[in-house]
């Protein structure tokens, strides 16, 4: 395995995209209680989103960051969630990495429209607090320690524009 497709030291494992701070904190504290929140960052829209990965000077561009897992909330402000999505699953760059939509909204458009665009899963995002609770837990368990990630199969930074 090529050390250029290696993560950095400090590399986030998890992106979570989510405007409201409410929901980011439950994120936060489900996966901190499992010990799954070290290597985390918290981006409250999708224009922070694309920065993140393809702007210039964009911290994951620059450093060919490529996280275990992004988990994204569809109704973001500036960039929707659907768009990010896109983006990220239409670059040869970052297709492969795991992107969960984590949402409230169940309409079926929110739902197909995911999958169309290369969403790996898409969890509503439970009313009940505990559930919540679970379900994240539950997500981070398996997107960090019981999936098998594509390590070394992602295209190396001298081939980002």
């Amino acid at each position: 395995m090529s050390s250029a497709n290696q993560n950095p030291p400090n590399a986030p494992d998890i992106v979570l995209v989510e405007d409201n701070p409410y929901d980011a904190e439950l994120t936060l504290r489900a996966l901190r209680k499992e010990g799954l929140a070290n290597q985390l960052i918290w981006l409250k829209d999708g224009a922070e989103m694309l920065e993140f990965l393809f702007g210039a000077g964009g911290v994951a561009a620059a450093a060919n960051v490529h996280p275990k897992v992004i988990l994204l909330d569809l109704k973001l402000p500036k960039v929707d969630g659907q768009e990010v999505l896109r983006r990220i699953k239409g670059d040869p760059r970052t297709r492969m990495i795991p992107v969960v939509v984590l949402t409230s909204s169940r309409e079926d458009a929110d739902v197909v429209g995911s999958y169309e665009a290369g969403a790996n899963s898409y969890i509503v995002k439970p009313v009940d607090f505990e559930k919540f609770f679970e379900a994240v837990k539950q997500l981070g368990l398996f997107w960090l320690v019981v999936n098998e990630p594509p390590e070394g199969r992602f295209p190396a930074a001298e081939n980002r524009p």
